[in-house]
């Protein structure tokens, strides 16, 4: 089993790459699905075919699905958002504004992603491909249920038996809302639910996730931020796809400062992501929408190779607290050791340079205001160390 998550800004041919994915999985003879979880659904727009909510096969061995987002929260947050709305209304809310207010930020997006766990563990396929929302901030969401499940472990059950003990006399002296059994089994299930697709999404063995972006500079910006989170959250990343590059064949003069910019940016591209493998797509000549150009795109990004590779094993960098400071670590093998130059870039990034090698990191928030005490290069990796408090 695989799962091959793509992300990046919205714009950028993240739909494209994804649809191309699973069409040359499709192709190789892996049962392959392909799901949006974006709600500006798309897909069937790629292959030039209505894709519903529920499966549907496009050729043989490739199905498609855009996830039904309304159905997705009621079957996840129906019973919870229910309960809150009602809160929210007894408190004066009006009842509209009550139940959009309920709806956690972040939720919607998180309760499509379940569904990926469902398809993996149908057993139907070989090969889930999914055409992520134009957000890395998505991904964040998972780590959620780490703290969720030590709650309802540690918390959760004293609470529950208070609630059934208080619960008769409170409604004796308040008219206020209180959550009945049937709610809380409901925050129960939800959060065993994401600690499942949580464990699944972070198997460096079954799933991988793919940035897609353009050689512009708010793009690579905007991705270089999300990969510093993927990472952070444990969340393995196996290569990034560098769609809608101008290719060296085109010779018209309109577009030599593209091609002049597309050099500068595809160094900061090396600079930002390696040592993840990066895969280059051209700007086609048509517009890609149907299988032949589906087949082209996905010609461009793989050749020979099957898009079903782990394509870089490990964290291309690392947080980790040691005392009350933290160490960003950059896995840097076989580099000849020189004097190591750190320097502030404009808000969140720090550039690393050592001899010829430069790496334009994006900061976590936690680092951004912390002072870099120093840096050293030991047992092939290169250890930052960020002191202070915010």
């Amino acid at each position: 089993m695989r799962i091959i998550l793509f992300t990046g800004k919205g714009g950028v041919g993240k739909t494209t790459v994804s649809a191309a994915t699973a069409l040359r999985c499709a192709a190789l003879g892996y049962r392959t699905i392909i799901v949006s979880t974006d709600p500006a659904h798309s897909l069937g727009d790629s292959f030039d075919r209505r894709i519903g909510p529920e499966p549907t096969l496009l050729q043989p061995r490739l199905w498609g699905q855009e996830i039904d987002l309304l159905h997705q929260m009621e079957r996840h947050w129906g019973k919870v958002q229910k309960y809150l709305a009602a809160l929210f209304a007894w408190r004066g809310m009006d009842g509209l504004v009550a139940e959009e207010t309920s709806i956690l930020p972040g939720m919607e997006e998180l309760a499509s992603l379940m569904q990926i766990a469902y398809l993996a563990d149908s057993g139907d396929y070989d090969v889930v491909v999914v055409d992520m929302a134009p957000t890395g901030a998505t991904l964040q969401l998972l780590a959620f249920p780490e703290m969720a499940v030590w709650y309802i472990e540690k918390i959760f059950p004293f609470e529950r038996k208070a609630m059934r003990i208080a619960r008769p006399l409170m409604r004796t002296v308040t008219d206020m809302p209180l959550p009945e059994e049937g709610m809380l089994d409901a925050v129960e299930e939800l959060v065993k639910d994401l600690n499942r697709l949580e464990r699944l999404v972070s198997n460096p063995d079954i799933s991988s996730v793919r940035l897609v972006l353009n050689p512009e500079k708010m793009v690579i910006k905007e991705a270089q931020r999300a990969f510093t989170y993927l990472n952070l959250y444990n969340l393995p990343t196996d290569a990034v796809i560098s769609n809608r590059y101008i290719p060296d064949e085109v010779t018209d003069s309109y577009f030599d400062d593209w091609k002049r910019r597309q050099l500068v940016y595809n160094e900061l591209i090396d600079d930002s992501f390696a040592p993840l493998p990066i895969f280059k797509v051209p700007l086609l000549a048509n517009e890609v929408v149907g299988l032949d150009a589906l087949q082209q795109v996905a010609e461009a990004i793989y050749g020979q190779q099957d898009p079903t590779t782990i394509f870089y094993h490990g964290q291309a960098q690392q947080v980790l607290k040691e005392g009350s400071d933290y160490l960003l670590l950059l896995p840097l093998p076989l580099l000849d050791k020189h004097d190591i130059q750190l320097h502030r870039g404009i808000h969140d990034e720090l550039i690393v340079r050592i001899g010829n090698w430069k790496r334009h990191i994006s900061l976590p928030q936690s680092l951004i205001s912390r002072e870099i005490a120093g840096a050293r290069y030991r047992q092939n990796q290169l250890e930052i160390r960020f002191r202070g408090s915010h």
